[in-house]
């Protein structure tokens, strides 16, 4: 992989922990009553889902999703894949997409599309972190963590070409 990249710390562990607690709250007025399936993005959203859930006392069924947009690079290819499908039904469901980034906006606005047309009953964005001097194409996120600048980042699920994502932080590139 080469030279070691220089990471300065973003987000601590701390700030991370602070906006889950608060976006749980969020989400447990919306949802209590409403047995939600959580739809995880993959790979990214692994951690903050898992500590997400962990905050919200209803009944909730988890799936998770897989979509490709990077390859290997530090740009997204702009081309979306489906490489993992649903298991379950979402029609007349309460679905929460929750997912780690929102960049350019291309790969949840597909996934959104694509959940769309399954006719749930309701369908929300929760993303951990939003990149939006990167937007291509607009999106609505109900539930906002964090905003991030313009620069690469990694830690806490994200990653650059599958490194760094063990990180309890969030990291700039540099």
């Amino acid at each position: 992989m080469g030279s070691q990249p220089k990471l300065s710390i973003l987000f601590t562990r701390d700030k991370i922990e602070a906006t889950i607690k608060r976006l749980a709250a969020e989400i447990r007025q919306d949802y209590h009553d409403k047995h939600p399936i959580l739809v995880g993005v993959l790979k990214g959203s692994f951690m903050f889902m898992a500590d997400l859930i962990r905050l919200l006392d209803f009944p909730l069924e988890v799936e998770f999703i897989r979509l490709s947009s990077y390859g290997r690079g530090r740009e997204t290819s702009g081309k979306i894949k489906l490489l993992q499908r649903l298991q379950s039904k979402v029609k007349d469901r309460h679905v929460l997409v929750v997912d780690d980034i929102i960049d350019t906006g291309l790969t949840i606005s597909f996934l959104l599309d694509y959940l769309s047309k399954k006719k749930p009953a309701s369908l929300k964005l929760c993303v951990l972190t939003d990149k939006p001097s990167r937007r291509k194409t607009p999106v609505n996120i109900d539930y906002l963590g964090l905003t991030v600048p313009n620069k690469f980042i990694v830690g806490y699920g994200l990653d650059w070409d599958e490194r760094f994502r063990n990180l309890p932080d969030i990291y700039v590139v540099e």
